[in-house]
């Protein structure tokens, strides 16, 4: 997981830890991991943010509510969009892997099993409702591009698992 909490000004990450994904409420966009960094020059908080993919539609609204909650605590800022590196969903951190689960997602495995999963129908993704692998893949594609919808076969609850991005 990235450590970015020397590139972001401590009195800033109560503020960006408040600002919620879009896609996924009950994430920050801090537990996503798409700030990079949060300094303040010449008395601008200067943010930058990557995208979980490039052309993610979220991030004209992530950059709007990061400015609006900068703007209620009393700073102006910039929001600067950082293309490389690329977002990897190793940047999600362990408390926002269990809102994930919390919420219905099953948060994404590591690249290997990705692939095992998504390509061969091997069988280790959890199912968010009751814990069973016994689950299987529906669609390529959930609810948004980088989820995939799957089914428990032993409570038959359908559920998103977010996909490995590296």
């Amino acid at each position: 997981m990235l450590d970015l909490s020397q590139n972001i000004e401590k009195q800033f990450i109560p503020i960006l830890e408040a600002v919620s994904d879009p896609e996924i409420p009950v994430l920050s966009i801090m537990d996503m991991g798409v700030v990079r960094s949060a300094i303040t020059k010449n008395e601008i908080v200067q943010v930058q943010i990557t995208p979980t993919y490039s052309g993610c539609p979220a991030m004209d609204v992530i950059g709007d509510d990061i400015k609006k909650a900068l703007k209620e605590a009393g700073y102006n800022s910039e929001i600067e969009l950082i293309l490389a590196p690329a977002w990897t969903t190793d940047w999600i951190t362990p408390r926002g892997r269990k809102a994930l689960e919390d919420y219905g997602i099953a948060a994404p495995l590591d690249a290997e099993a990705d692939k095992e999963v998504l390509l061969n129908g091997k069988r280790i993704v959890k199912c968010t409702n009751c814990g069973s692998q016994n689950t299987r893949l529906v669609s390529q594609f959930g609810s948004t591009a980088c989820k995939a919808q799957f089914q428990c076969e032993d409570c038959l609850e359908p559920f998103d698992y977010f996909k490995c991005l590296k």
